[in-house]
């Protein structure tokens, strides 16, 4: 089934635009999150998002193993992912190697397309502020380029989202 692809700075309005693409769902809502509450702000974060989804959708949260989790979804239900920037810095720290992160991406993708239900999949687009100055930081913008580029190549529909509004991204043809 088809997904869309929501990408964009931090704060731009992606979760709340992904919430308001499950709402709209008629059906059950199931929402993977990929967070961890490490300190007392993002602790913060976690409960904010939280409160602004539906009481009533399920909430899953998966780290690491997105694709599973997307697998162990009901098939009848829309399924949000929410982030991809968050579950690359999981991967990374987890050991997974750069090639690895990008094929579990494939693998998560593929199990998205397979689904019955639509879905709505969160990253942020890192790349496009300063080269980072140190290793690990370049190599997580880089990998995460590469995982958005992956969701975003199967996704019916990718948006890019800024201040709250969208642009649609089109697929990049040859000239």
């Amino acid at each position: 089934m088809p997904f869309t692809f929501l990408v964009g700075g931090a704060r731009s309005g992606k979760s709340t635009l992904s919430v308001r693409l499950g709402a709209a769902f008629d059906g059950p809502v199931v929402v993977i999150v990929t967070a961890e509450p490490r300190d007392g702000e993002m602790a913060e974060r976690i409960r904010w998002h939280r409160e602004q989804r539906p009481a009533e959708w399920t909430t899953v949260e998966a780290p690491t193993g997105i694709a599973d989790a997307i697998r162990a979804a009901p098939a009848e239900a829309f399924v949000v992912l929410d982030c991809l920037t968050l579950w690359v810095s999981n991967a990374i720290e987890a050991g997974l190697g750069d090639d690895g992160v990008v094929a579990e991406a494939r693998t998560a993708v593929a199990a998205l397309a397979e689904r019955a239900a639509p879905g709505v999949v969160v990253s942020n687009e890192v790349g496009m502020g300063i080269v980072p100055v140190n290793d690990l930081a370049r190599r997580y913008r880089d990998t995460l380029g590469r995982v958005n580029a992956v969701f975003a190549e199967r996704a019916e529909r990718a948006l890019l989202v800024v201040a709250g509004r969208v642009i649609a991204l089109e697929e990049l043809t040859s000239a």
